[in-house]
């Protein structure tokens, strides 16, 4: 019975695309007597189908050699689009990820978008974000991958603007679909490149090519930017990391997703061409000095904002950036486990965190305080998640950085320092939105706020659940190094940094010890990470500015001068009609005496150049 659930893995994308298809029935201009919910319920019951599915087919593929299914799709003039489907322990349980947390996040917008009459729309885009997603894992072709991660841009757009009757969404729906276009356009790029040079689009094939490949340096390092450049735009990092900051004006649900598995898709893409990449040193180098920028900046940011969605959503930039570090230095397990871990932990932040601002009407964190006593079970599932988001022992992102750390301990021990001292911005920083949030005394939005409805109460402990139980996930699967083989010297850097980290927070943000708001010594230094270095005010006279700039330019011309010549050529074609019709006469010889004007004319026309010279 496994097996048979393996052969026919590829299914597993098809359940949410039913589930899509049949929430249409449910928008308001069709089905008004039920209202839209059935929509959510529909949606939830064939997500649960693909994650049983999942869950069935992960016996029969652990500790397994991958297995391949082709689909065939077109094949015409030497062209062969056949999907291929990789069918191994690591897709099954990417898979698993993806459909257990878009389950979780649709009973958590059962509770909190309860009264929205977008039901149909919203869980329609999640499944259509479920279904890429699987077929993305699932497909072992960068090119059907390209195609999926264009549908998830589109998807992208449309969910961040939901609620697409407040202007500010759909400013940031319009920034965060520009912005992730520029990466999608240099990837198409590498990925029209490299089909002549390797002949093939196969994940596999492409490996076994780049083993051997021969490529001039200058052209390997162009293809593997231009390859890079996808997955840098999609894992939101700099300078391209300005969308993910305008997707918080989405619903929380879909931030949920979005910031714990959406923005790994771009990571997936990159370890899978990670030995394409590897062709060129250039290549590598800048993936971790992008990763690197981006870690560093990413916390900095989030240290510095007042809005609990944007302070956890740098944070998210950062550690796609930590995974890009990995990549560039050819720590490829390290970089999935590194996903892995920051899914559980970052999706039961989001979901503490929209447990507050549904409650207390904002996301203003210097308007929150003293909701530890009216929020315990908010309070223990955010320590959940932040303790799991840092490196600290026995949790799973401890393990994580733990495998990178000691990868890099003996090729590049400068990167070991620098994965220090984000894992200690990262502490400091949790801490922070924490002590904001639950410490202190309660202010005027936090004086009612009991424990919301089960629907969030409910997926919220679960994602803590998880999140404690890492470790034995890992352990089960033999993830976890033995005791002999663990570097004790990194373990307990990473633990130091951790507890200095949460340690500095908890003294500036739980304790009554400095005085708030704080303040740092120079405010030009502060404006440049609470407006993240400036890049919006960049991207607005950059990119928004040169689209917007070339159409207008696009509609003059086709206004005045496409529009123009067509309402000549009618306009002229109007009048020689009109004037023609009131020269039909009936007569003959009128008509013989037009003819002969007519061919005179021609005729003294075509002569003119020898009657001038007479």
């Amino acid at each position: 019975m496994p097996q048979f659930f393996a052969d026919t893995a590829w299914f597993i994308p098809c359940y949410p695309l039913v589930g899509m298809v049949l929430s249409i029935a449910w928008f308001p201009s069709m089905i008004r007597r039920t209202g839209p919910r059935p929509a959510g319920y529909v949606n939830a019951i064939t997500t649960f189908f693909a994650l049983i599915h999942g869950l069935l087919a992960l016996p029969a593929v652990l500790h397994q050699p991958a297995q391949y299914l082709y689909l065939p799709w077109l094949q015409v003039a030497g062209l062969d689009l056949t999907l291929p489907v990789e069918v191994s322990a690591l897709t099954i349980g990417a898979a698993i990820l993806v459909t257990g947390l878009n389950l979780i996040a649709q009973i958590y917008a059962i509770g909190y978008l309860e009264m929205d009459w977008g039901w149909a729309r919203f869980y329609a885009l999640l499944a259509l974000f479920e279904a890429g997603m699987c077929a993305l894992v699932l497909s072992n072709s960068l090119f059907f991958s390209y195609m999926v991660l264009e549908i998830l841009t589109l998807g992208t757009y449309l969910l961040i603007g939901v609620w697409f009757n407040q202007s500010l969404v759909v400013t940031g729906a319009r920034d965060a679909f520009l912005t992730k276009r520029v990466g999608d356009l240099f990837l198409l790029m590498g990925v029209l490149a490299i089909y002549p040079l390797a002949g093939t689009w196969d994940y596999n094939e492409l490996a076994e090519w780049a083993q051997t490949a021969n490529l001039d340096p200058t052209l390997a390092t162009w293809v593997g930017l231009a390859l890079m450049a996808g997955p840098m735009g999609k894992c939101a990092q700099f300078p391209l990391h300005l969308w993910l900051d305008e997707a918080m004006e989405g619903p929380i649900p879909s931030t949920i997703l979005r910031n714990s598995v959406v923005v790994a898709t771009g990571a997936w893409v990159l370890v899978k061409l990670e030995p394409v990449l590897a062709l060129s040193p250039v290549v590598m180098n800048t993936t971790m000095v992008i990763g690197a920028l981006t870690a560093i900046g990413g916390t900095l940011i989030a240290i510095a904002q007042i809005d609990i969605k944007r302070s956890l959503s740098y944070l998210v930039s950062a550690y796609m950036g930590i995974v890009f570090i990995a990549v560039g230095s050819q720590q490829t397990e390290a970089a999935l486990l590194i996903v892995f871990t920051h899914a559980l932990a970052m999706a039961t932040l989001v979901a503490s965190s929209g447990s507050i601002i549904l409650n207390c009407i904002t996301q203003d964190l210097t308007q929150l305080g003293g909701l530890w006593s009216r929020r315990p079970i908010t309070g223990l599932s955010f320590v959940v998640g932040a303790i799991g988001l840092a490196a600290l022992p026995p949790l799973g992102s401890f393990w994580a950085m733990l495998k990178l750390a000691d990868g890099l301990w003996q090729i590049r021990p400068w990167l070991v320092g620098l994965l220090l001292v984000i894992n200690g911005l990262v502490a400091f920083s949790v801490t922070r939105t924490f002590g904001r949030i639950f410490a202190g005394n309660p202010q005027q939005m936090t004086e009612r706020s009991p424990e919301p409805l089960w629907a969030i109460i409910l997926p919220m402990a679960v994602l803590a659940g998880f999140t404690l139980h890492v470790p034995m996930i890992l352990q089960h699967f033999n993830l976890l190094p033995a005791w002999a083989d663990l570097n004790k010297d990194v373990a307990l850097l990473l633990t130091w940094s951790s507890l200095f980290g949460f340690s500095i927070g908890g003294v500036i943000y739980i304790g009554n010890y400095v005085s708030k708001p704080i303040q740092l010594p120079w405010k030009p230094l502060q404006d440049l990470f609470a407006y993240d270095f400036y890049t919006p005010k960049l991207y607005r006279s950059s990119v928004v500015g040169s689209v917007d700039v070339i159409s207008r330019i696009t509609d003059w011309v086709d206004r005045y001068f496409v529009d123009g010549i067509v309402n000549l050529i009618g306009l002229s074609s109007i009048f020689g009609g009109e004037t023609l019709k009131y020269s039909n006469s009936g007569q003959s010889q009128f008509y013989v005496l037009t003819i002969a004007i007519g061919v005179i004319f021609l005729a003294v026309l075509m002569s003119w150049s020898f009657l001038t010279h007479l």
